[in-house]
């Protein structure tokens, strides 16, 4: 089975998305700061997901908890550049839907 942690407001339903494909979701409560990643179950995840830009700190820190986790970044803005150099896979809500990324996400796990 499939975890995911969940970081930032989620307009497009991407967690429901998920759950709809099996996929346990936790959310993290505020800022996604390491205690709050490891509370939320970072530890056992297959996969984060970050909605959040101003969150993407949060992205190294995942990776450190977790060397081989998957990272999605779920959003229309721009990663900053410590971001972009790791390992994420970028995706825009206006190029795919909620649904077709929940979809892809699972078909690769």
């Amino acid at each position: 089975m499939t975890t995911a942690v969940f970081a930032g407001p989620d307009p497009h339903g991407l967690a429901a998305a998920l759950e709809d494909e099996g996929v346990t979701v936790t959310h993290v409560d505020g800022v996604a700061s390491r205690p709050a990643l490891e509370e939320a179950g970072i530890c056992d995840a297959d996969l984060f997901v970050l909605t959040d830009v101003g969150q993407a700190t949060a992205i190294p820190i995942a990776r450190d908890l977790v060397e081989d986790l998957r990272v999605v970044v779920y959003t229309d803005d721009s990663l900053p550049e410590f971001a972009s150099a790791l390992e994420v896979l970028k995706v825009d809500p206006a190029l795919l839907d909620a649904a077709a990324v929940a979809e892809e996400l699972v078909g690769t796990a």
